[in-house]
């Protein structure tokens, strides 16, 4: 009897969460998610990643979520993990996808940075401020991203594919960044991405 109930309770909250229509609305009722589940595998629930290598798309501007797809589709942003994804991205509707991404949140990285390493960087971002702004927020008109609270293991990877000019090869809108960063020492790009995980 009383594994019956619990059973029967169980059966009820699924349901709750799950179909449209229900008593209450759960996760699975928002416009898209169904969609970007398999995103969810590796970005984490509703792109809050808790991955230091993997970014966060929660709150990411629609317009460079696409580039982003689009490249990674196409192969200019190199990557054998990310190009069948975004090619699913493209067929299922990287429009729909993208705007549920920009509505989510974005929450804090779950690990706890580093007071020194913060601070180092902090001194060391003007060159970044021209084209992520003082609190590394992006342009989204111009196509730059938000760093700013995105896992620090992520943006040192980044920094340092910008660095190698392994990170979209040939992408003349980047030469800049890469030219500035080809001198800056491997743990300062460290130090530039525990500053900017550590902005909120």
């Amino acid at each position: 009897m009383i594994r019956t109930s619990l059973t029967a309770v169980a059966a009820a909250l699924v349901l709750e969460c799950v179909v449209p229509g229900s008593a209450g609305a759960g996760a699975l009722d928002e416009v898209g998610w169904v969609k970007v589940m398999t995103c969810s595998a590796c970005h984490g629930f509703n792109g809050n990643s808790r991955g230091e290598a993997v970014p966060g798309l929660a709150g990411m501007a629609p317009a460079y979520f696409k580039k982003a797809i689009e490249d990674y589709a196409t192969g200019t942003r190199v990557s054998a993990e990310m190009e069948p994804f975004a090619k699913q991205v493209k067929a299922l509707g990287v429009d729909e996808i993208a705007a549920f991404f920009a509505a989510q949140r974005r929450e804090p990285p779950s690990s706890k940075p580093d007071r020194a390493a913060v601070d180092r960087g902090r001194a060391a971002a003007e060159p970044c401020a021209a084209c992520h702004g003082a609190e590394g927020r992006g342009d989204p008109a111009k196509l730059v991203p938000s760093i700013a609270g995105q896992p620090a293991g992520y943006l040192r990877n980044q920094l340092l594919l910008f660095k190698t000019d392994k990170r979209s090869p040939g992408d003349e809108a980047l030469t800049r960044v890469k030219a500035v960063l080809k001198a800056v020492p491997d743990a300062t790009l460290a130090d530039l991405a525990a500053y900017y995980s550590s902005l909120r």
